[in-house]
């Protein structure tokens, strides 16, 4: 699992689809490719945005929801707060000789 969310967060596309969904969550792939293009000059193909978010979507870091035709995708920040505690979690006492 660790090794998918940092093979997604390695690319700074999806870094940049996982900013964009922090700051409007529930977006659709056509929301999510119109933003890309007009705010950080990005022309991506749709099927390349699907296929950004596929791997997202396997480091459990975004969450696809149907809504009759339309597919929104929203954002899941456990998987990296499990990677902040992990690093950031208080040091045990170290032994002393």
């Amino acid at each position: 699992m660790e090794e998918d969310l940092f093979k997604a967060l390695a690319d700074p596309t999806r870094r940049v689809i996982l900013d964009e969904l922090t700051g409007r969550n529930g977006q659709s792939l056509f929301e999510i490719c119109a933003r890309l293009a007009t705010r950080h000059g990005l022309a991506l193909s749709r099927q390349a945005v699907s296929q950004h978010l596929a791997v997202l979507e396997t480091a459990g870091l975004v969450t696809p929801r149907r809504e009759g035709r339309y597919k929104f995708h929203d954002l899941d920040p456990r998987p990296l707060e499990h990677i902040v505690t992990r690093w950031l979690a208080p040091a045990p006492p170290e032994d002393t000789p």
